[in-house]
């Protein structure tokens, strides 16, 4: 798409400067709609990768998919307490849900 912006607009129509500038915002345009909307849908649905790093101190215990978003669940030993987060699209609303006293190391 922007190939054919650049031989449309900068080629046939002699306007080099618009080209460039119009091919730069479709990139940027194109760029943002994957990192705020399409990655985890895209990992999820056909495959792909995507890290999500555990913090320091917490152990990791599960993760599970609610529609588009990943949610994680940790355990820190030294609060005892659970967490589960939410790894939303872009990062822009993500939920965090905190369990204390929960021990789920705990036998009985």
């Amino acid at each position: 798409m922007i190939l054919a912006i650049l031989a449309l607009v900068g080629r046939k129509l002699n306007q080099w400067k618009v080209a460039a500038i119009s091919a730069v915002l479709i990139l940027a345009v194109g760029m943002g709609a994957y990192y705020f909307h399409f990655e985890q849908i895209f990992v999820k649905r056909y495959g792909g990768v995507m890290t999500v790093k555990v913090p320091e101190g917490q152990l990791h215990l599960a993760a599970t998919w609610k529609d588009d978003n990943l949610w994680v669940e940790n355990y820190e030993p030294r609060t005892n307490t659970c967490h589960f987060r939410e790894y939303s699209r872009g990062s822009l609303l993500e939920g965090q849900v905190t369990i204390k006293n929960c021990n789920p190391l705990l036998r009985k």
